[in-house]
């Protein structure tokens, strides 16, 4: 069994991200004992600057890449058809408005100091509570309902949230990965060393990792 290390820059917002690791932990079920995964989440903002009144999905990816409500429309439509087939549901509806996701960033850090499993507990819960029940993950008591949702400290998670506990470790990594070059997500780091970009279907992760993991330790 080979040990891979596995760090996933992504957002709560992004629904790529939500179809890339829904495909890539169907390519771990199929790997099976080939490997030992440890997932790691790390933060990334598509819209950092969103304020707290979050805005309209369609006039938001109106102003920021030009489409139509139509485009949009199909897009969202391959978004369902992808996600269905790896077992991730998308809202019929859509998304509704997006909003602010950095309070998000802060209970994933919290969750991984916890564990792995944890932060992966924690990271499904909020794609969908974000993709599937379309609620707003800025709203404190929505993030608190996840967090219970998730198994995790409900009171402590109240506490982070009162202040801004984890606000500078969660910058630190956005900066760190931005040096990277990490400019897209989801971003799939494997063993700090190969990325994987995009959400891609799971025989592509499967292929990739499957490689990966027949490389020697000092390849």
């Amino acid at each position: 069994m080979t040990p891979l290390k596995i760090d996933i820059v992504s957002d709560v917002a992004c629904p790529w991200c939500a179809v890339g690791l829904a495909s890539l932990e169907g390519a771990l079920r199929q790997l099976g004992d080939e490997v030992q995964a440890e997932l790691h989440f790390q933060p990334f903002e598509l819209n950092p600057q969103m304020g707290p009144e979050g805005q309209d999905i369609t006039e938001h990816l109106s102003q920021k890449y030009g489409s139509t409500a139509q485009q949009q429309a199909d897009t969202w439509a391959a978004l369902r058809e992808r996600g269905a087939a790896v077992g991730f549901e998308f809202r019929k509806e859509g998304r509704g408005r997006v909003w602010n996701t950095f309070d998000a960033h802060r209970l994933l850090h919290w969750a991984g100091t916890q564990s792995p499993q944890a932060q992966l507990a924690l990271k499904k819960a909020l794609l969908r509570a974000y993709f599937t029940q379309a609620r707003n993950v800025s709203d404190p008591a929505v993030l608190l309902e996840t967090v219970e949702a998730a198994g995790l400290d409900r009171s402590r998670a109240s506490a982070i949230l009162a202040g801004d506990e984890f606000a500078r470790e969660v910058r630190e990594q956005q900066g760190f990965y931005a040096r990277q070059g990490i400019r897209a997500v989801p971003s799939v780091i494997v063993n700090d060393r190969h990325l994987i970009q995009g959400g891609q279907p799971p025989e592509v992760f499967e292929q990739a990792l499957r490689q990966i993991a027949s490389q020697p330790a000092t390849a």
